[in-house]
């Protein structure tokens, strides 16, 4: 039977394990591209609904909440039905609220369609899932990272190209109101072709989709038909909730920049909304080199050590991340600004990638159930961040507060070390993939 691969070629695509990476990541990029599409053109928006801060919080935290429970129950469905059947039938039905907001007429049926772009945002577990049954222990972390960070990178390009593309209708001759509406239709169109190509050119891991394996009496990724099973197996594991609240503590901070950011340059600094849009995007495009950077220092750091070194390095990462968001939260001047938020960008998305370095490593058994459950934990810390600043009404106010949070959230990291004998299993199975 067909094996994980120890290596990462990034030029080939015969193989199934290839194929899976380079379609998983473009997918995740097509959703989260998606999923922001609307942050950046939220200076125009608001002012055609007339929108208040508290309803623009509204609408952020919704574009976040509905996430948390479709991450909690796609984990779970991968192991059951395998990603290519859970990540086609998302893709398929995310397209339906992501075309549906570009013909809102009013603030509640904006918000009902921000809510449902929400699910969306599930497409990064899928994703996770997909890259670690199809990869081996050696080179999971970088797999993982890499694919989440190229595909992340999404929510950075909507954020630069959303303006870009509105830019170019109002100088077809597109009024502003039709303008906007007519760009948010262009990424719901990418979704469904992308379900079709996701749908013909991936299998569910090297050997072949779940549901042939299991007809033939082969054992799979899950060790089992998956779902409800895989989904308790993780909730009793206490590894999953302290990566549960990382999680939250570094995705579900980038979440919230992506939502707030491009707002926060035009209110704080004055630039265009051209110039935000570039701002904020930098700290989205992190991602294509910040992510497969912190997988590849946790690949690395297990290679010279042990299982626990990706525990090391992920507290680090976060401690890193705290202390440049208090920086970001306190600097004076569009320039320091920028600076601050890459740096604490880089720390942060480093911490994302690893944290499900160590993902594939807490219950092998219940990769979905663990994965749903440590990838909801992202979202919940973006709906705790947009209530925080819903309370506060201050940007500046919730980054600092946040930072402080995150410092406290890096200790969870060192709570979720591995005991002697999982580390030595974690040896064991490693040296047995070289082999």
């Amino acid at each position: 039977m067909a094996s994980k691969a120890n290596s990462i070629n990034l030029l080939e695509f015969h193989t199934p394990q290839m194929r899976a990476f380079h379609l998983t990541w473009v997918a995740f990029f097509v959703c989260f591209f998606a999923w922001f599409a609307c942050a950046p053109l939220m200076p125009v928006i608001k002012g055609e609904f007339g929108l208040s801060v508290a309803q623009i919080a509204n609408i952020n935290i919704a574009a976040v909440a509905i996430t948390i429970l479709v991450r909690l129950l796609v984990g779970p469905l991968c192991d059951r039905y395998g990603p290519r059947k859970t990540y086609t039938g998302l893709l398929a039905l995310g397209a339906i609220p992501v075309l549906g907001v570009a013909f809102a007429q009013s603030y509640e049926s904006f918000l009902l369609f921000r809510l449902g772009i929400g699910a969306v945002g599930a497409s990064f577990v899928i994703t996770q899932y997909h890259t670690s049954v199809m990869f081996a222990p050696k080179v999971v972390g970088t797999a993982n990272a890499a694919a989440a960070g190229w595909g992340n990178a999404g929510g950075g390009a909507a954020q630069a190209a959303m303006p870009l593309l509105l830019a170019a209708l109002l100088m077809a001759g597109v009024s502003e109101t039709l303008g906007w509406r007519v760009a948010l239709v262009v990424p719901g169109v990418a979704m469904l072709v992308m379900a079709l190509v996701y749908w013909r050119y991936t299998q569910d891991c090297p050997a072949g989709n779940f549901s042939e394996l299991r007809a033939a009496g082969l054992p799979v990724e899950s060790g089992g038909k998956g779902g409800w099973a895989s989904f308790k197996a993780a909730c009793r594991n206490h590894r999953a909730w302290l990566l549960f609240v990382t999680y939250g503590a570094c995705f579900g901070i980038e979440i919230f920049i992506h939502n707030i950011a491009a707002v926060y340059y035009v209110d704080h600094f004055g630039l265009s909304l051209k110039a935000a849009g570039l701002a904020a995007g930098s700290f989205g495009l992190l991602a294509l080199f910040a992510r497969a950077l912190g997988g590849w220092l946790s690949d690395r750091s297990a290679g010279r050590g042990d299982l626990n070194s990706r525990v090391t390095v992920l507290f680090v990462l976060m401690v890193g991340e705290g202390l440049g968001l208090l920086w970001f939260a306190n600097a004076d001047g569009v320039a320091f600004a920028l600076v601050a938020m890459l740096v604490f960008g880089l720390f942060t998305h480093m911490a994302c990638g690893a944290t499900y370095a160590l993902v594939p490593f807490v219950a092998p058994n219940a990769l979905g159930g663990v994965a749903g459950i440590v990838g909801a934990g992202g979202n919940v810390g973006a709906v705790l961040a947009g209530f925080l600043m819903k309370g506060t009404g201050d940007v500046r106010q919730t980054l600092f507060i946040l930072g402080g949070l995150v410092v406290v959230a890096s200790l969870c990291a060192l709570g979720a070390r591995f005991s002697s004998t999982a580390v030595n299993t974690a040896a064991s199975a490693a040296a047995a993939a070289r082999a």
